[in-house]
């Protein structure tokens, strides 16, 4: 933020809530000051309150999870008396948190904005009690921010009207996420997600024996951690020479075995209360100069457009995609090149922030009339 503050916004942190995204997005928007309350301090130069959770059920994460601040009363009590903000806001319609995030803005005379990505309208957890209760008070919130259009055709269909709610797609550090000097030429594919069955860890073990059937000297590296971290270790044991596990990293660790890399490849595939709503990741490894290979899911081709594939949810079509890509290093640079052309016009994470602020003064200038 350089410039003074006109804009005071209190953030709700989800329990679990990954770092470098939508704290870090507000964070950024031209004179805004952000305060974030959650368990522990954010990497983010942001002010901050302590809360603690509670979470009696760890089936589901971040906005799905059955988690809400715990003690809020005294914390926010304090902060009306010493503190005032224009905006509380949270991340998802749905999640308890933002049920709290909504009382606790009309407590301290604030706007109300909710931060979403979801997609999907049918989502049960709009029809399981705790979560409904929570959408129940963010139905009204003064402001949504969609990260992705098929968000706010999500709460057009829930009933929101359209003048509350915009639509800034998200950012990333160009000059974290950035191409080598020179182009890696060995053909490496790299999967950095977390290592589970919806983000298609299993699919993508399944076609590299088809792959390096056409490409022997293929290599599949697997970044991230999660429940199926397991299958790929024991891939890896088998054959080492095919598949490497890394561990997982940080985000600066992420764009150095991009740039090593030929590919990126996922392939996500829905389930009873998920599916793809974007993929940072895809946009991360676009700045890169990486090409991508993915399945269709959701609304992942709001990140991934063509010459880049999504192919249906089988081996044998990622196989077949993975193959064309690794065997043809010109064409992959190719299209890396405009990958990396493409996030600087559209996904630049200093331009999106500003388009975020700017939507945000939209807002205001709404609620004034």
């Amino acid at each position: 933020m350089g410039e003074e503050a006109t804009r005071r916004l209190l953030w709700g942190m989800l329990r679990g809530q990954r770092p470098w995204r939508e704290l870090h997005w507000l964070s950024l928007m031209p004179g805004t000051q952000v305060t974030d309350m959650g368990e522990d301090p954010p990497p983010e130069s942001v002010g901050f309150h302590r809360v603690r959770y509670r979470q009696p059920v760890r089936r589901f994460t971040e906005a799905g999870a059955l988690a809400w601040m715990a003690g809020l009363g005294p914390v926010a009590a304090a902060m009306s008396e010493g503190e005032s903000f224009d905006w509380v806001a949270s991340l998802e319609p749905f999640s308890l948190v933002t049920g709290q995030m909504a009382a606790l803005a009309r407590q301290l005379r604030a706007r109300h904005a909710v931060v979403l990505w979801h997609n999907d309208a049918g989502t049960p957890l709009y029809r399981l009690p705790p979560y409904r209760w929570a959408w129940r008070r963010a139905r009204n919130a003064d402001f949504f921010l969609c990260l992705v259009a098929s968000a706010r055709d999500h709460l057009l269909e829930m009933g929101v009207p359209a003048q509350r709610c915009a639509v800034v797609h998200p950012g990333v550090d160009t000059e974290i996420f950035h191409p080598p000097a020179a182009r890696a030429v060995a053909p490496v594919a790299l999967f950095a997600a977390p290592v589970a069955l919806n983000k298609g860890i299993d699919r993508i073990l399944d076609a590299w024996p088809i792959v390096r059937r056409a490409v022997p000297e293929a290599a599949l590296e697997v970044i991230g951690g999660g429940p199926a971290v397991p299958l790929v270790e024991r891939a890896a044991a088998a054959d080492p020479a095919a598949v490497r596990y890394l561990g997982a990293a940080d985000r600066v660790g992420v764009a150095e075995r991009m740039r090593q890399a030929a590919v990126f490849v996922t392939a996500p595939r829905a389930d009873r209360v998920w599916n793809e709503q974007f993929g940072l990741a895809y946009i991360e490894a676009m700045a890169c100069g990486l090409p991508v290979v993915t399945t269709v899911c959701g609304s992942n081709h709001e990140a991934v457009h063509p010459p880049n594939v999504r192919v249906p949810d089988s081996a044998e079509a990622l196989a077949a995609a993975l193959i064309s890509m690794l065997a043809d290093p010109a064409g992959r640079a190719a299209i890396g090149a405009a990958n990396r052309e493409h996030v600087l016009t559209h996904f630049e994470v200093g331009r999106q922030a500003a388009r975020m602020g700017e939507a945000f003064a939209a807002a205001e200038a709404r609620l004034l009339e």
